[in-house]
């Protein structure tokens, strides 16, 4: 508590307008929220904040999740913490370049010759993109990311992030890129990243490889054919599939081992049906008996169980799906003449076109049992994609994860079970997933703005790569692009030369580079000062949908090059829901971004909003709660300027002048609410803090105010002085208990008698105001304030002024005594010319009020 006297410096008439440019400037100014790192670890609590990907623009939902890990921000350094709270940029991966090309009419052709004086197109048309080099690519990539971080930033300071500013990162610059390879060359070192050529899930739009946690089932229309298969001798064997095209990849047939229909297949062969290719039947307990037919073609590749059916029971790769979606010239082995005749009918076709003429020749053939049987059933897609996911195969980097490795697996459950989850149960989110795994995390991605792998392959006498002998950098060299720098021993005329070498063309997956966070935002290898401050952090803030790729993908990095959690506890947002109660999400065109909200409402008004949605819990786009926050920030500018007006100039804050019972009464009860406020801070319960802080605030202001004021204007007596004394004493409590939630309101009016900030004042401690309000009961407060409720109901309903006299209050029940203790006060609130008490063992307190008689006319 502040003692002392004050002088106050209040406007005319306190508006919220303007008020947070003016406040953003002078925290920017003062370095309010700059990180003090001459703390110990134990002094320091740090926050991974979240990178938002700067590829377009905010919307509501990132203002909802950000505002919850400000208020912890600011509630941790006023509890005493130095708080290391930076700002990341999320710039590289595909959303950006995306961006790119609309937005500058471009595409990126590695094939082009980088050109030093390159201007996009004046009129940019995203439908003919104007193909450049990667090098002016990746130009324009900066350009753009740099001006949307800006734009970013501003939405930012004017939400009031309490973010440390100088300490920013985005995770394509030289630090984040340097961290990225340096992490990628130990897990290849320690033998946990690793490149395999295998069937990999691809997007033939961005033609790129798919990690499993980027993936989405979208239901999709489709239709059962029903095919006949030729025995050499016997009946035709009839499948059922969704995927007719896909006849020449065809290398078997399979069937549940324990399917009496399929027994006397098993180690037998059979035709396909149009390419003529001898195929084998086995069986596998993947395959259902109560799909279809219950016999099923296993092609290279129709879908991930195809994949795990072809590496189990060892059979042959017959891939016709190129990396563009269509069917590839070459012809697959084991084609007679008449299936290389088929085959010639599809080549080039995309995959709908291939299905129609496989039906077709299916149909001229009599392979086609009946017609086709119209279903919906889910498809896998990329999340970001809008074409069905193909299966191709090709040469890709992995990071284990558990996805092949028990023993791994289980290391990465007991790590979740580790760490502290608010909501608890999000942790199980976390299981599912991990226990879920089917592979290893393929962290390549055949794209061009990403973190480059630092990696060379020699070419041997004919030009082809040897990937078994890869050429790697030092570390004291990262970060490196392979594609513009030649390895120690080589020159650039080498380059794609027999005998020379070439750079590892693929970039790393934007998670490959996100999942440091924690170790770029803490300066891992780069400042190690600064490292062991901070690592590992205290918070990772984050939404519930990428628990599966951020969150679990950090426990990973930081589990093989830390050997420990990156964050010891993380608090999961839920999603923001439009008026529909739908999820928020730009691909469904249902967002709102904030800025006009911001202007509209206030951003204390917006944060209020925010706060008032728990972890984990989906909240509603509800503007009619940032009204209801906008009153509320007005209020405490009108009632802090009453407080201080009725307080008069040269007030002193000396607890020891607050003698009067209701006084105690109040100091008491807001004791009561510090320590609610600060137990839920504690369990990550902004809501509950916010709650409880509102509740007291209202109650101080229509019951304790006006109960008080006729005698805090008394100079003369010691009466007086205990409200005043009291009254000063609740605001500068309740400015602190609101500073986390409205910074810009709590901020201005605590500069109207306080020097500093209020952010950087120490958070109320309930002692002190248990010790100011001595023997104080917080049943008077609500004992009076109920009585007085019940005055001014009696007025209203007699349609009286509430300035009308009462000729007398009757006051009965349990708790009349409590009332008792401020009779004057209800009298003089009341204006009641007399009043009197009754104590009775009736729990519910009763109010008789006695008007004047009405005037004769």
């Amino acid at each position: 508590m502040t003692n002392g006297s004050h002088s106050f410096r209040m406007p005319d008439k306190p508006s919220l307008d303007g008020i947070e440019a003016k406040w953003v400037d002078v925290w920017d100014e003062s370095g309010v929220y700059h990180f003090d790192r001459t703390r110990s670890r134990e002094d320091v609590f740090s926050i991974d904040t979240p990178p938002p990907t700067v590829s377009g623009s905010l919307h509501i939902g990132h203002v909802f999740s950000y505002t919850h890990t400000d208020t912890v921000a600011r509630f941790q350094r006023m509890n005493g913490k130095a708080v290391f709270y930076p700002m990341g940029w999320d710039d590289n991966g595909l959303p950006t370049e995306r961006r790119v090309q609309n937005y500058y009419g471009v595409r990126c052709d590695p094939s082009v010759a980088y050109d030093p004086d390159f201007q996009p197109p004046a009129k940019p048309d995203p439908k003919r993109q104007v193909p450049i080099s990667r090098r002016n690519f990746i130009e324009l990539c900066d350009q753009l990311t740099a001006e949307d971080e800006k734009v970013f930033e501003s939405i930012w300071r004017r939400l009031g992030l309490s973010v440390d500013w100088r300490h920013t990162y985005a995770t394509i610059d030289d630090n984040s890129r340097t961290a990225a390879q340096r992490a990628f060359l130990r897990n290849l070192a320690r033998g946990e990243a690793y490149m395999s050529e295998a069937p990999t899930l691809w997007d033939v739009t961005f033609r790129t490889a798919v990690a499993q946690a980027e993936l989405e089932d979208r239901e999709r229309p489709s239709a059962y054919h029903k095919v006949a298969f030729h025995r050499p001798d016997g009946d035709p064997v009839h499948i059922e599939t969704t995927r007719p095209e896909l006849l020449a990849a065809c290398v078997a047939l399979v069937a549940h081992p324990d399917d009496e229909r399929y027994q006397h297949l098993f180690g037998t062969t059979v035709r396909t049906p149009v390419f003529g290719v001898e195929v084998p039947v086995r069986a596998h307990r993947l395959a259902d008996p109560e799909k279809g037919s219950g016999i099923a073609m296993i092609c290279t590749f129709g879908d991930t169980t195809d994949v795990t059916w072809w590496r189990e029971l060892d059979l042959d790769t017959r891939p016709i799906i190129g990396w563009d979606g269509r069917i590839v010239a070459e012809t697959p082995s084991g084609l007679p003449e008449q299936g290389r005749e088929a085959y010639a009918r599809l080549v080039g076709a995309t995959m709908h076109t291939a299905r129609e003429r496989t039906v077709e020749m299916l149909r001229e053939s009599g392979d086609l049992v009946g017609e086709p049987t119209a279903i919906t059933h889910p498809v896998k897609f990329y999340e970001k994609g809008d074409k069905p996911l193909e299966i191709v195969t090709t040469r890709q980097w992995y990071i284990r994860n558990g996805g092949r490795d028990e023993e791994l697996r289980s290391q990465l459950v007991q790590r979740g079970r580790e760490l502290v989850w608010h909501p608890d149960h999000m942790r199980q989110r976390y299981e599912n997933w991990v226990e879920g795994l089917n592979g290893d995390w393929l962290v390549s991605r055949q794209r061009f703005f990403g973190v480059p792998f630092p990696v060379w392959y020699p070419l041997d006498g004919d030009g082809n790569p040897r990937y078994d002998e890869p050429l790697l950098p030092s570390e004291d060299q990262l970060p490196i692009d392979p594609s513009s720098q030649a390895p120690e021993g080589y020159t650039e005329s080498q380059r794609g030369r027999p005998g020379g070498f070439m750079g590892d063309p693929d970039v790393m997956d934007t998670w490959a580079t996100s999942s440091l966070s924690p170790q770029i935002a803490s300066g891992w290898e780069r400042d190690q000062d600064l490292f062991e401050r901070v690592f590992p952090m205290d918070l990772r803030p984050q939404g519930q949908d990428i628990i599966r790729t951020w969150l679990f993908a950090t426990v990973v990095r930081a589990n093989f090059e830390n050997g420990t959690l990156p964050w010891r506890t993380t608090g999961i947002s839920g999603w923001i829901l439009d008026p529909d109660r739908k999820k928020m999400s730009k691909s469904k065109g249902n967002v709102v971004t904030p800025v006009a909200l911001l202007e509209k409402y206030s951003s204390d008004a917006v944060r209020y909003w925010a706060a008032s949605g728990r972890l984990g819990t989906d909240t509603a786009m509800d503007e009619g709660q940032m009204k209801v926050g906008r009153r509320l920030a007005i209020k405490i500018l009108n009632a802090s300027k009453f407080v201080m007006s009725v307080a008069g100039e040269g007030a002193s804050v000396d607890p020891s002048q607050v003698t009067e019972p209701l006084d105690r009464a109040m100091l008491a009860a807001l004791a009561e609410v510090v320590d609610e406020a600060t137990a839920a801070f504690a369990a990550y319960d902004h809501t509950r803090a916010l709650e409880r802080t509102e509740r007291f605030f209202w109650d101080f202001c229509d019951d304790y105010l006006e109960l008080v004021k006729t005698r805090a204007y008394n100079t003369e007596a010691a009466e007086g002085a205990s409200a005043r004394a009291a009254l000063l004493v609740a605001l500068g409590a309740l400015h602190k208990l609101f500073a986390p939630f409205l910074p810009f309101v709590t901020e201005e009016v605590w500069s109207w008698w306080q020097d500093g900030s209020v952010h950087a004042q120490a958070w109320p401690q309930a002692a002190g105001y248990r010790t100011a309000a001595a023997d104080g009961d917080p049943a008077v407060l609500a004992a009076t304030a109920e009585v007085l409720r019940a005055v001014r109901k009696a007025k209203s309903e007699a349609k009286l002024s509430m300035r009308a006299e009462v000729e007398h209050v009757r006051v009965a029940g349990k708790q009349a005594e409590s009332a008792r203790a401020a009779a004057g006060d209800i009298a003089a609130a009341g204006r009641a010319a007399g009043i009197d008490f009754e104590v009775t063992d009736d729990g519910e307190l009763t109010v008789e009020v006695v008007l004047p008689a009405p005037e004769a006319e």
